[in-house]
């Protein structure tokens, strides 16, 4: 008996079987009540969702599916239709070849499929939040099938790799597609590298994928080792990043057609323009035609960690079915009713400044989060409105007990200086100089500061958090390094050289950090001069210690000398951190009204300076008014 036992062997399972026991594992809508219910079933469909919003996306895809023959599916135009994807981005073919593809799930091998139910809820699971309770390295492995969705491959590089088998179909597939479903293709030939080891792990794959969704099997068996020979095509990406900025405030049930205005006219220019911006940061568009993936994965991380948190609320629509609303009647039983029409957005800004707008803060969003930013932010400061000074700019920004983004843009300054007040500025510079960090002359820097403002007498504030960033024309991030803490500096007279510095040594009288009124810079800084008048931001990538990274993109040395037009400040906060400055200042004012009218009574006015700056009321630092 046991001979028999063990001679017995499995009936391999097709892939279409396995796909259909893994769909149907989800739809078990009653698996907890069930004893008898795969431990494995319970795991998926705790991870991915819940049973009203399974029942949302059931709905969803019911009343958008085409049918042909047996097979019901979703359609390019239904998809871009359904997520209000505008025309005029043409996002809307980049869109639909990423679900062709992660509907594919574990099986890439079989890209592009046809978008039944089976492939959205792999597509919904991906796309979402979802991915972090399913995908074993979160992010990382989110990151590497997003790659996979977009890319191209170079028959001529990947055939050196491998030969290509042909891609398997069903007859459904196959009519389905004849109907339209795969009109006009793709832009992706079929990979080009099949291991055919994976083939052994089918059956546990396909049991491990609504556990854990390990990327790491799912692509070894249909790519060579980094992806040999693929890239995102230069033009697709732009697309995406446009319909990304757009989609980036976006949350679970609001439109995408509530931000048209940010698509027409010189917003749409703008919106183009940002995006070009975040574009240079993973490839130069001039001369090369697309991104590869290791470039790719090292960018995402560090410059746009929050790139594709659009994808979030964009797809989260499916869940939310139009015909389905919970509304308590007066028993408090709970009645299904029609779902009321979504309300108007509220603005991304309450008032719009000159370098912060709805584009710059989704390209702000995508390495800050934009829990923080959209809806969230008030202009502190402009120096067009109050003034190119560090008083003004002290009374605006000072006692904001909450984040605040400080904005600067300007132009270029030539390699020899144009007037007596550019000579003065560049004499004030280390003379040595490096080449230019870009092509072009318009210039946007940033910093984000989670420390209160304050004087720096002897030394600089703030923290790790701390974030030095460039905006345009290449999107860039410099975090902040814990070896040295010379982050933010705000200095006057007396006693120090007088600027605005990120990065750089605090500018103490002293000899080892001041030579005759000449900055030191960082080797990552960021300066302006006391009149706000001119900046200088200087990378020294050979340089180890400073308080920012190095750029992970531009691996040289560079800097760049600049008139400054525009400067802002934006606090991270609401009407309560708005109240609470107010009150400080108010407070402040009080104060220091107190001390202008002490007078001890002795008669003399000297005698009772004395006495007040013994009892360190009036003197030194302190603003005590006057005594008269």
């Amino acid at each position: 008996m046991g001979q028999s036992l063990s001679d017995e062997q499995p009936r391999r399972r097709s892939r279409e079987e396995l796909i259909h026991q893994l769909v149907s594992l989800v739809r078990c809508r009653a698996a907890k009540r069930n004893a008898d219910a795969a431990p494995q079933a319970l795991r998926f469909k705790d991870r991915c969702f819940t049973s009203l919003e399974f029942y949302s996306l059931k709905d969803v895809f019911k009343g958008l599916a085409d049918q042909q023959g047996s097979v019901r599916y979703l359609k390019e135009d239904t998809v871009a239709r359904y997520l209000e994807i505008p025309d005029i981005l043409g996002a809307s073919p980049v869109v639909f070849q990423m679900v062709s593809h992660l509907g594919a799930f574990p099986f890439l091998q079989d890209a592009p499929v046809v978008l039944e139910l089976p492939q959205m809820i792999m597509v919904v699971v991906i796309m979402t939040e979802r991915y972090r309770r399913v995908l074993a390295k979160g992010p990382s492995d989110r990151t590497k099938l997003l790659f996979r969705s977009m890319a191209v491959y170079d028959r001529k590089a990947s055939t050196a790799a491998a030969a290509s088998p042909p891609l398997a179909q069903t007859e459904d597939i196959k009519a389905a597609g004849a109907a339209g479903a795969l009109a006009g293709g793709f832009a992706v030939d079929a990979p080009t590298d099949d291991d055919e080891n994976g083939d052994d792990d089918d059956d546990d794959l396909v049991l491990t994928a609504y556990e854990l969704l390990d990327i790491t099997e799912a692509v070894k068996q249909d790519s060579a080792p980094e992806f040999y020979g693929a890239m995102i095509p230069t033009d697709n990406f732009r697309k995406l990043l446009m319909l990304l900025l757009l989609a980036a405030p976006l949350e679970g049930q609001e439109s995408l057609s509530q931000y048209s205005s940010r698509v027409s006219g010189e917003e749409l220019d703008g919106l183009r323009s940002t995006a070009s911006n975040i574009l240079a940061a993973f490839v130069d568009a001039e001369t090369s035609p697309g991104i590869r993936y290791r470039h790719f994965k090292a960018v995402i991380p560090v410059l746009c960690p929050n790139l594709f948190n659009g994808f979030n609320g964009l797809f989260e629509h499916f869940l939310f079915s139009k015909n389905l609303d919970f509304s308590k009647h007066t028993d408090g039983r709970r009645a299904l009713t029609s779902r009321p029409s979504p309300m108007l957005a509220q603005p991304l800004l309450p008032d719009r400044g000159e370098i912060l707008n709805d584009h710059v803060l989704s390209q702000v969003s995508m390495f800050l989060p934009g829990s923080s930013l959209f809806r969230r932010v008030r202009r502190l400061y402009s120096g067009n409105h109050a003034g190119f000074s560090m008083g003004s700019f002290e009374s605006k920004v000072f006692n904001w007990r909450a984040p605040t983004i400080l904005l600067v843009s300007g132009t270029r300054l030539g390699d020899v200086p144009d007037g007596g007040q550019e000579s003065s500025f560049a004499e004030s510079l280390p003379t040595r100089r490096f080449s230019h960090g870009s092509k072009s002359d318009r210039l946007t820097f940033g910093v984000y500061i989670r420390e209160p403002w304050k004087h720096t007498h002897k030394e600089c504030f703030g923290d790790s958090e701390t974030v030095l960033f460039q905006l345009e024309p290449i999107h860039d991030v410099f975090p902040a390094s814990t070896i040295n803490t010379d982050y933010v500096a705000f200095t006057k007279p007396p006693g120090n050289q007088s600027c605005l510095s990120f990065g750089c040594p605090h500018p103490k009288p002293s000899k080892s950090h001041r030579r005759d009124g000449v900055f030191s810079l960082g080797a990552v800084s960021l300066l302006l001069n006391d009149s706000f008048e001119f900046g200088v931001f200087n990378h020294d990538f050979r340089s180890r210690g400073g308080a920012f990274h190095t750029s992970l993109t531009r691996k040289r040395d560079f800097q760049d000398r600049f008139q400054i037009e525009r400067l802002e400040v934006w606090g991270c906060g609401g009407d309560a951190e708005a109240k609470a400055q107010a009150e400080r200042w108010t407070w402040e004012e009080r104060e220091a009204e107190a001390r202008r009218k002490i007078n001890l009574g002795s008669g003399d006015i000297e005698t009772d300076r004395a006495l007040l700056e013994m009892a360190g009321l009036v003197g030194a630092n302190r603003s005590g008014g006057s005594m008269a």
